[in-house]
């Protein structure tokens, strides 16, 4: 009999070829193979209560009328009660429907294991239900990034060392994470360093250098938010304009800042250089990398300290053979380290940004021939074949021999 997985998340697609971020169900469909996966997650409007998607099932809890249950989706928890207020208001029927529904589907499918994506809220759901005396199978609980460093007071800190003590592993996505983790008072034993994957045996590959189109075309794809950067980018595009006329940037995306960042492209005077190409399917955007010269992730630190815990969509890009210009947040150590054919600049620097693009455009052939030539270093890292493998082992591990949380 195969053991069953409860996975818990925010961030999951909401119908099949869904823009929002795919990581924790492409690790859920993944882990399929040798568990019974069943995930539980946010309901929002058009999305189904519940439904089998590519062999996982999945449930969505309400947590408000239809309407208003817009909490998660379009830029994530964080940037949307920054943006609206108002969501404020929906923290505590979300917080209650989602340990509600923790509890009933701990009764009903009885997991032996379960996987908690984010330390705050699904982390800490599954702490309050064991401080209301409910038996909590062990759990696995992963870090993203945003839940780690934008989250920073002295109660939240609290709570994510309660979350992380009673939780038989806790894994974040960088090893930066892992010493922020460490530094809130977390045994550096109970933490294992694993990211989430990408396809890079069979979607995100390279294509033919012959077949790229000659106009030197940049590409930026991420949620139009704050800590992605690509104000710093748009703001690059007139100083690379004077070195190559012809060149474009695309814009592949959704979010909040994307009317700012419209603006802004149109009080530069730079809309023939710009274009803005909203979401695309996975498919398309590994496309998209192989036509493009250089990829650029103008990631920034933000003043609550959001940040990136990893930036998968750079991994994504490199293994299409794309070059990068990256800025030096510390958790893209990672990738820069699996990979050459990376430029590094500092972080909030439009003209360094401009400078190390203009640079790599300057250079193309060799940049797309460093990131060949180091790209199995790539896969074996960040494929989802060893990282299912790596994360199913966590998983089987503990569900057989269950460890016991430190009280």
């Amino acid at each position: 009999m195969r053991a069953k997985v409860l996975v818990l998340a925010s961030t999951y697609p909401r119908w099949e070829n869904d823009h929002e971020p795919g990581f924790v169900h492409e690790l859920s469909k993944r882990l399929a193979g040798n568990f019974e996966v069943s995930v539980l997650s946010p309901h929002a409007p058009g999305s189904a209560v519940k439904q089998s998607l590519e062999g996982v099932q999945v449930y969505r809890f309400r947590y408000a009328p239809a309407r208003l249950e817009t909490l998660v989706n379009d830029g994530g928890i964080v940037t949307n009660l920054k943006k609206s207020r108002w969501k404020w208001l929906l923290l505590p029927f979300f917080f209650a429907a989602l340990c509600w529904s923790v509890f009933t589907l701990i009764r009903q499918i009885r997991p032996d294991v379960i996987h908690a994506h984010w330390l705050i809220p699904q982390g800490s759901a599954l702490f309050f239900l064991r401080c209301l005396g409910v038996r909590v199978p062990p759990y696995v609980v992963t870090s993203h990034g945003a839940d780690l460093f934008a989250l920073r007071s002295k109660p939240l800190n609290w709570l994510k060392r309660q979350v992380a003590k009673h939780a038989a592993t806790v894994t974040v996505v960088s090893r930066v994470m892992l010493e922020e983790l460490v530094a809130l008072g977390v045994p550096r034993r109970k933490i294992v360093v694993r990211s989430m994957g990408v396809d890079l045996t069979g979607k995100f590959i390279p294509g033919d250098f012959k077949e790229r189109v000659e106009r030197q075309q940049i590409l930026f794809v991420g949620r139009m938010v704050e800590k992605k950067g690509a104000r710093y980018l748009i703001e690059a595009i007139p100083q690379i304009a004077q070195e190559f006329p012809a060149v474009g940037l695309r814009v592949v995306g959704h979010g909040p800042e994307r009317r700012v960042l419209e603006k802004l492209v149109a009080s530069l005077g730079i809309e023939n250089h710009v274009e803005f190409s909203g979401a695309k399917s996975q498919e398309q955007i590994a496309d998209l990398a192989r036509e493009s010269s250089v990829f650029v992730a103008p990631f920034i630190e933000t003043d609550s300290g959001d940040q990136e815990g990893l930036g998968l969509v750079l991994v994504e890009a490199l293994g299409c053979g794309c070059p990068a210009v990256v800025t030096d947040l510390p958790a893209v150590k990672d990738v820069i380290e699996a990979s050459e054919g990376i430029c590094v600049v500092r972080q909030r620097s439009s003209e360094e940004l401009a400078t190390a693009i203009i640079y790599v455009l300057k250079e193309i052939d060799r940049y797309r021939q460093d990131v060949r030539l180091t790209r199995q270093k790539l896969v074996a890292k960040f494929d989802w074949a060893s990282v299912g493998d790596a994360y199913g082992t966590i998983l089987s591990d503990i569900a057989r021999f269950p460890v016991k949380d430190s009280t």
